[in-house]
């Protein structure tokens, strides 16, 4: 198995179960996430803890998820980059856009957070 997929609450949890987010495992992972996001998921945790490599093709499905996320007016984060994949977000200066969160944990925390924020600005509108 790719990845695992978790409804927690008000957001999907999709742990990629491969040491290596490249140009075969990105494909499918992009293809769950417009599948979720067509099933009116708008708000996604991406847990990378288990990578250790990726590629552009990886770095894609990344932009993907959080391109479909802000579309739907949802919340995506990233957590649990190692260190060769936390250097390549931040070589591409991808840190300064996506919410990255260090471990899975501080993800889904930063995600209620997220959650509860966007909720009320939508009520003060």
């Amino acid at each position: 198995m790719e990845f695992k997929i978790d409804k927690l609450g008000d957001f999907i949890l999709v742990k990629v179960q491969k040491e290596k987010l490249d140009t075969t495992v990105a494909p499918s992972l992009k293809s769950e996430l417009v599948l979720l996001s067509g099933n009116g998921e708008k708000n996604i945790l991406l847990d990378l803890g288990k990578c250790t490599y990726c590629d552009s093709s990886g770095l894609s499905a990344i932009l993907v998820a959080n391109r479909l996320c802000k579309n739907a007016d949802g919340v995506f984060v990233l957590s649990g980059l190692q260190p060769a994949v936390e250097r390549l977000i931040s070589v591409s200066q991808l840190d300064t856009v996506l919410n990255i969160a260090p471990t899975l944990n501080d993800g889904i925390e930063v995600m209620r957070i997220s959650i509860k924020r966007k909720e009320e600005e939508q009520k003060s509108n």
